[in-house]
């Protein structure tokens, strides 16, 4: 078998400029609509509406679906089966995204790849359109798609960061990329709160409003992914992994995988971080992802009022994710993300006791959410970004994205359980803190300095 070393070594002075910067954050824009507008908002609610519709054609308005749907003869209660999809999605992606991840190392323009990726994604979600109904199966294989897509997608635009980007300027890089992609969630948001609102002088049905919704959500998505396409377009693969000529591509990925995995050992703090992460941010996920189903079901909100909630948390959003930004240059990126599960654990308790109905009281909670979001994720990559080794960086940036958006498996399915056992969305919510607090725990053990040496990395001034 011939081996050779396919080595690339770009310009880092070439690559790390404001333009290939600004290009690579307008990513963050292009997928938070989908994030936003489908993933936190519409979707979820709207998928148990049509398999609602499905197992209880004659229900009237205010009761309850005591019926259960059968999924390959597994029994399914119709309000678990948004938070299992998302359990499913994180699976399969969990398993996808580390070949992803090996490919994006291996591949000799990674920024084709990374459009590649998004625009199915992005067909995947406009194709949302199309339901209506009782058609949540279609609902589920799209949802499936478009949250595998929306990982494999990011784990190639994640990796990019080690590129574009010195190591005294990934926390700031990345938490205004991250700021940037609440403000375009937020403000697609706005437009399709508009549409919410005024259907009816439009000449829309209430549904017709969703579906329109859910549509923009994908063409956002398809369209803004062209700007880091094509402005980063002349970044080449600099990977320094063996390339196996007779293997191909998909032995050549998989020998790759395996010997990965041989050498992961050498780098113990940045498993210890990847198993801190997963905790925390199954959190964060399972908060985001089942905020509209627990506002809809436990506290009487109508989808308007949820969109307006998710439009509060996401420009005050944009703040916090700057903020905590500017406070990582002063006390470093590790405790402020410690900080941040803190506050994620106060905000959960506080969302427990919110009455039902109490909108107001419900908007306090959501700007507290905004506050501590962004700024925990944004943080939480480019910590991660200073722990991997060079020329293996989406690779490792998979394992990172197969624990970040959609991959909330542990919180996802502890939700949808608890909620099957008790009938009620409250515990259910409430149990997401055991992963803040377990995450921040295991996070406490991580030595960043002896971790970013080991990956062989340059020392950053702060950390």
């Amino acid at each position: 078998m011939t081996t050779t070393s396919q080595v690339l070594r770009a310009d880092p002075a070439v690559e790390r400029t404001r333009g290939h910067q600004r290009a690579w954050g307008w990513y963050d824009w292009a997928n938070s609509a989908y994030v936003t507008t489908t993933g936190t908002v519409l979707i979820s609610p709207y998928l148990t509406s049509l398999a609602r519709n499905d197992a209880c054609p004659d229900l009237a308005a205010g009761e309850t679906c005591d019926a259960m749907l059968s999924i390959l003869g597994v029994p399914v209660a119709v309000g678990s089966l948004a938070p299992y999809t998302i359990t499913v999605a994180t699976i399969v992606s969990a398993l996808v995204l580390l070949f992803v991840g090996a490919i994006a190392d291996r591949h000799p323009r990674p920024v084709w790849l990374l459009g590649g990726l998004a625009w199915t994604g992005a067909a995947a979600a406009s194709l949302m359109f199309f339901l209506e109904g009782t058609n949540w199966q279609l609902g589920v294989l799209l949802i499936v798609i478009a949250n595998l897509c929306l990982g494999a997608s990011t784990v190639v635009y994640d990796a990019l960061l080690n590129r574009i980007a010195h190591p005294d300027d990934r926390d700031k890089v990345s938490s205004r990329a991250w700021a940037l992609g609440y403000l375009g969630g937020g403000l697609l948001l706005v437009l399709n709160l508009v549409v919410l609102q005024t259907y009816e002088s439009l000449g829309l049905s209430y549904g017709m409003a969703i579906r329109l919704s859910l549509l923009s959500a994908g063409l956002w998505w398809a369209v803004f992914t062209l700007i880091p396409v094509i402005g980063l377009r002349r970044i080449r693969g600099t990977t320094a992994v063996p390339v196996e000529r007779d293997a191909g591509v998909v032995g050549g990925t998989i020998s790759q995988l395996r010997d990965t995995f041989g050498e992961v050992r050498r780098y113990p703090h940045t498993l210890t971080f990847l198993l801190a992460y997963l905790f925390f941010n199954d959190g964060i996920q399972t908060v985001i992802t089942s905020a509209s189903l627990y506002g809809t079901e436990a506290l009487g909100f109508d989808t308007a009022q949820l969109t307006i909630t998710i439009l509060v948390v996401q420009f005050v959003a944009f703040f916090g994710a700057l903020f905590f930004g500017f406070v990582a240059g002063r006390i470093g990126a590790k405790k402020t993300v410690l900080g941040g599960i803190v506050m994620w654990t106060l905000v959960v308790a506080f969302a427990y006791f919110v009455p039902r109905g109490a909108f107001t009281i419900w908007l306090i909670c959501a700007v507290l959410i905004g506050t501590v979001m962004g700024g925990t994720q944004a943080l939480s990559r480019s910590l991660y970004s200073q722990l991997v080794p060079k020329g293996r960086e989406s690779e490792f940036f998979s394992f990172y994205q197969a624990m970040e958006r959609g991959t909330s498996w542990f919180g996802s399915l502890a939700f949808g359980l608890t909620y099957q056992l008790t009938g009620s969305y409250r515990p259910a919510i409430l149990v997401t803190i055991v992963f803040f607090v377990v995450g921040g725990l295991i996070l406490t053990r991580v030595r960043m300095r002896e971790g970013i040496a080991a990956a062989g990395n340059e020392q950053p001034r702060i950390v």
